[in-house]
């Protein structure tokens, strides 16, 4: 008869995943992009990149300008009343913490879980890099800035709340905290999630 290790193991099981990439809106889509080597960095014209990137003009003669990019689909297509902000909040959000709010809730629902109704503890280990969106973008836009105010505009571009950002959003009971070390914070925030799934 072999000893039980319950409550003693280490082993995590991953039952939901969700992610958007470029050339790929799902985990499934992206692993085809893998498998296939398939380039998702494209070049755009100049006016393509003023019109979509949300550059300001004067960005456009910048001799380090690069028009390439790699374009995540539906990105712009944030559903701001269902995560319960106004398309002006919505608007001065960083698209990467919109993006990773849309993820959070496809990640719950692919792995059947409903954040109102489960009573258990779901926390956010999350990190994320400073967007170009504040300085390139809101900065320049007199009008945002004068109904939202430099606070909440520096609110919704802080990384250090994405992931109280979700908790909240999402009614997640668990701990939830931001992770910044450069190069490493995802493999980091994996293993501090790891670490609180195991304490």
């Amino acid at each position: 008869m072999q000893p039980s290790n319950e409550g003693n193991s280490s082993e995590i099981a991953v039952i939901g995943m969700a992610g958007k990439f470029p050339g790929a809106n799902s985990v499934d889509a992206f692993w085809e992009v893998l498998r296939s080597g398939q380039e998702t960095v494209a070049r755009i014209t100049r006016e393509e990149w003023a019109k979509e990137a949300g550059f300001h003009p004067a960005f456009l003669d910048r001799p380090d300008a690069v028009f390439a990019r790699p374009r995540i689909e539906g990105a712009d297509l944030f559903d701001a009343a269902f995560f319960g902000y106004t398309p002006r909040e919505a608007q001065i959000l960083d698209p990467q913490q919109r993006l990773f709010l849309e993820c959070s809730w496809e990640a719950l629902e692919n792995a059947g879980y409903d954040s109102e109704r489960f009573a258990g503890s779901i926390g956010v280990a999350a990190g994320v890099s400073q967007s170009s969106y504040l300085i390139n973008y809101l900065q320049w836009d007199r009008e945002i800035n004068q109904d939202m105010g430099t606070l909440k505009i520096g609110l919704g571009n802080m990384n250090d709340a994405m992931a109280t950002r979700v908790a909240y959003k999402l009614n997640l009971r668990g701990a939830a905290y931001a992770v910044q070390s450069f190069c490493s914070t995802s493999l980091v925030a994996v293993h501090l999630a790891c670490q609180s799934l195991l304490n």
